[in-house]
């Protein structure tokens, strides 16, 4: 299974790379096209908002028939929305297809974290692994994105659906009937009540990781007087350390817990943006803002996959709803702290972000790991389409 597993690693990466392209093709329509601030937040919503909505909806799909389609296909058409963006200056245009590369994206994550949870079997590793597919994507798009937009123009996107097509074709060509596995049965119940503090948990460690990830660069522009370069290299690396936490959560949750795992993430959080707020010297805050973006991101699979096995006959809508529909309702609050900063200040922000973070930490507390229960898999043939399925 590591090699069902490296594949859907692979295409996450390209699939996750259309999501970070999103940022850097809104930059790059302010700068050539004169878009409004307005008008640029209408184009990330498109992407982000509906993507994140209408994957619970791809969740329950996937949870009631096994499908391996929507994988390729997800990538394929977040690729193509991303690659027709640039060929038109018509906004609508554009806002529809940035829209279609978001539901590429929401198609493509539930049944791919189910076929993940599958090949990754008991190891949180495994999908930590998966999962640090995303943070390639999102880190490598904008520097691609620029640099294509940069030599060739705006009406060069199409030229970024490519890797899209490339990354469809070959998963569909390797896939066989017989690589995959089916669906998986369990002999237990759905606990729905720990599912909806863990969804409480997502939401707010949504809301932080938003808030701290928009707020730190500026944080230390204003707080030490740098200059934009130097903040930047704070924000890379913030996000350098949220990749290394993703890997260390699923070290720690096979040697420990999941649930334990997640409150050693929140622990360091909210000591860290302890530390941020008090920070006298630059490497000082440099060195808190790290811990910041690890520990944020140390709990970030493993409350993908303890969903899950709360609802151990839901995988998909367990994958939707954690990786979708909380993280849509995070980014929805997050510009509260935007406000929040402009009227009091960022060390207000940040001192409200802590209290959220002591919020989550002590949600936690609502959870418990779910019992382990003897999983039945059907024929890989109901798992995986075969290559010329329709």
């Amino acid at each position: 299974m590591r090699q069902q597993l490296a594949k859907l690693t692979a295409i996450h990466v390209v699939t996750d790379f259309y999501q970070g392209a999103v940022p850097a093709l809104v930059a790059m329509f302010v700068l050539t096209r004169g878009y409004s601030f307005t008008a640029a937040a209408g184009i990330t919503l498109a992407a982000t908002f509906l993507s994140s909505v209408t994957q619970p909806l791809f969740g329950l799909w996937a949870d009631r028939r096994a499908m391996g389609w929507p994988i390729p296909a997800g990538v394929a058409i977040a690729g193509t929305g991303v690659g027709l963006a640039g060929v038109s200056t018509n906004y609508v245009f554009t806002w529809i297809a940035i829209a279609v590369s978001g539901i590429g994206v929401a198609l493509f994550h539930p049944e791919a974290s189910r076929q993940a949870r599958l090949a990754a079997g008991e190891s949180a590793k495994g999908m930590s692994v998966f999962f640090l597919g995303a943070n390639i994507g999102h880190a490598i798009a904008p520097i691609v994105v620029t640099t294509v937009i940069g030599v060739a123009g705006m009406g060069a996107t199409p030229w970024l659906t490519i890797p899209a097509l490339l990354a469809a074709a070959a998963y569909r060509r390797t896939t066989t009937a017989g690589s995959g596995m089916a669906r998986e049965t369990v002999a237990a119940q759905d606990d729905w009540r720990r599912f909806g503090w863990l969804t409480a948990v997502v939401i707010l460690r949504s809301i932080c990781a938003l808030g701290a990830g928009a707020l730190i660069a500026v944080h230390f522009v204003h707080r030490f007087q740098l200059d934009e370069t130097a903040a930047g290299a704070s924000l890379t690396v913030f996000l350098a350390a949220g990749m290394a936490g993703t890997l260390a959560g699923g070290w720690l949750a096979d040697r420990y817990t999941r649930v334990t795992t997640m409150r050693i993430g929140y622990a360091l959080c909210f000591a860290a943006m302890l530390a941020l707020i008090a920070a006298p010297t630059f490497p000082v805050a440099l060195t808190a803002a790290a811990i910041l973006g690890a520990g944020l991101y140390i709990p970030f699979t493993v409350q993908v996959t303890l969903g899950q096995e709360f609802l151990p006959n839901r995988v998909g809508t367990a994958s939707g709803v954690t990786l979708g529909l909380a993280v849509s309702a995070g980014g929805l609050f997050a510009p509260v702290l935007g406000a929040v900063s402009d009227h009091f200040g960022l060390l207000i922000a940040f001192s409200v972000i802590s209290a959220l973070l002591l919020t989550t930490f002590l949600l936690t507390s609502r959870l418990a790991p779910p019992k382990r229960h003897a999983a039945v898999l059907a024929p890989a043939e109901a798992q995986i389409d075969r290559p010329n399925a329709r």
